[in-house]
């Protein structure tokens, strides 16, 4: 799985927009929060996509349960009945049933940092529990995009080792609340890069672990089967 590339240059114009703003993100386009999470969401459709042999990228249906195509990746609204709730994913892979079901969530000004981080990672909690209930070998993974001057010291420690927890399950058999890739994307709204030093090196949640971690757990799992025999 190649990784997960966010152009600097589109991320730039996003944190242009923040800081006219007032630091926040309007949920109104251009440039909008929603707007952010599907360019994450695109890019990491591009790399699935490319990691599953080069198959196409489609738009689901409205409320379609399976996908318009045999074999494609869907860039959301994708439509997932799990063992907790009905739930749209962003990004999924379901040629078989739900193998791949992913969301971007993103937090963008300090107020909602403070206010909405614990009912975000429950929201992420019980997405991965509705879908590993139903479908316990699909993968759940999620981007959770932060700006850099959102994050103050003691409560960027809680979110990060409150992530890690959530980010370790490596099989079938592990907490359905858990999650198999989650990556906290820590971005600098004056450049569009993305922040080299949160999470810190040996964290599973950086940017570049996410691909890696992906195909690993995708290749044990599903690795000869249909429909990626000849």
């Amino acid at each position: 799985m190649p990784p997960i590339v966010i152009d600097v240059a589109e991320l730039a114009k996003f944190g242009a927009a923040w800081q006219r703003n007032g630091e926040n993100l309007s949920r109104t386009p251009p440039f909008s929060s929603g707007d952010l999470g599907r360019l994450i969401d695109m890019a990491v459709g591009r790399s699935l996509a490319v990691m599953l042999g080069g198959v196409p990228i489609v738009s689901p249906s409205a409320n379609a349960l399976t996908a318009p195509q045999a074999d494609c990746v869907e860039v959301g609204p994708v439509r997932i009945v799990g063992g907790v709730r009905p739930q749209n994913f962003d990004v999924g892979y379901r040629p078989d049933g739900v193998r791949f079901a992913f969301d971007s969530k993103t937090l963008n000004d300090k107020k909602s940092v403070g206010k909405n981080w614990q009912n975000m990672v429950n929201d992420l909690a019980t997405e991965a529990t509705t879908v590993h209930s139903r479908f316990p070998h699909a993968i759940v993974a999620f981007v959770v995009a932060v700006p850099e001057p959102c994050l103050g010291g003691a409560q960027r420690t809680a979110l990060v080792e409150t992530l890690e927890r959530l980010a370790r399950r490596t099989g079938v058999e592990g907490s359905p609340y858990m999650a198999e890739a989650i990556t906290l994307l820590v971005w600098k709204p004056a450049d569009g890069s993305v922040s080299d030093s949160i999470p810190q090196e040996n964290s599973p949640l950086r940017l570049e672990n996410f691909a890696p971690t992906v195909e690993t757990v995708y290749r044990r799992r599903y690795k000869g089967l249909p429909p990626h025999t000849e």
